[in-house]
């Protein structure tokens, strides 16, 4: 098949290709690994405004650490953090929110609340009935590429156990399954966004890999989103804390774009911007 070239999603069109798209990070969550977690609706929602004048084009609201070896967090909790933000978040912004969940239960509240795009972390894998919601809403699902549940990566060590001898395929692999079950299910191609899952159960050295070959998924014909920001692999080259790692995320998402990614998801929009309005004047020409 050729690239989806545009997705609808209520009444913001994303067409692909023409320009990089923003995703803001909002962590409703005490424990982010990057250390921007908000405690309060309200603050929320001021870091929501704060995105969109800085030029997100997505919110991506998530209550559950995604740290290496974090607890599950219980349903009732993730409920109490993510449902009032994207209900009042909804009513102060037009950009699209998207709901960073592996939980049926939370994604269903989440869109009642005003929610139009599930990101799913497991691609499908944990809950597959998240494919049966996006078709059922006719909304676009970001399926990831996630290998710490298939011992390639020992978390506790930060080694590789050499599960995967060759990490690209390892992440088509993943893609591939998760994108034949939403089709199977009724996500309507145009819905359907991929996202190689940085830092999910992957080795620093693969995540880079993986950056350095992302024009290798381009052959899915799907939009490509990649979460890089302030990451582990930035630490690793850099040797910097979360914090100072804007530096590092920027050439992240420049070498993105250059290799394809549509979608860019950060903590620090303002500044990957800039990033990205440059990037794009070179490799889309606009």
């Amino acid at each position: 098949m050729g690239k989806i070239k545009v997705t609808r999603c209520g009444k913001t069109v994303f067409e692909w290709g023409r320009r990089t798209f923003i995703m803001g990070i909002i962590n409703v969550s005490p424990d982010s690994f990057s250390g921007d977690g908000i405690a309060t609706v309200d603050d929320a929602v001021a870091q929501a405004r704060r995105f969109v004048d800085e030029g997100a084009d997505i919110l991506d609201v998530g209550g559950e650490s995604t740290r290496p070896n974090s607890r599950p967090l219980p349903l009732e909790e993730e409920m109490k953090r993510v449902i009032p933000a994207v209900e009042l978040i909804s009513r102060t912004v037009t950009v699209p929110i998207s709901i960073d969940t592996m939980k049926y239960e939370v994604a269903v509240r989440a869109l009642a609340a005003g929610a139009r795009i599930l990101n799913d972390q497991w691609g499908l894998k944990k809950e597959p009935r998240l494919a049966q919601l996006a078709a059922e809403k006719g909304v676009p699902i970001i399926l990831m590429s996630n290998q710490r549940d298939r011992g390639g990566y020992d978390t506790s060590t930060g080694r590789d156990t050499g599960f995967y001898p060759d990490i690209i395929t390892a992440v088509l692999d993943s893609l591939k399954q998760g994108i034949t079950s939403a089709r199977t299910t009724g996500v309507p191609e145009e819905n359907i966004i991929i996202d190689p899952g940085i830092g999910f159960g992957k080795t620093w050295q693969q995540d880079i890999e993986i950056m350095r070959r992302l024009r290798e998924l381009t052959g899915l014909g799907y939009p490509i989103l990649i979460g890089t920001s302030r990451k582990s692999l930035i630490k690793m080259v850099l040797d910097l804390p979360a914090a100072d790692r804007v530096e590092g995320t920027a050439a992240t998402v420049a070498i993105g774009i250059a290799n394809g990614a549509d979608i860019v998801r950060v903590h620090d929009v303002r500044q990957m911007a800039r990033v990205c309005k440059m990037a794009d004047a070179i490799v889309r020409g606009v």
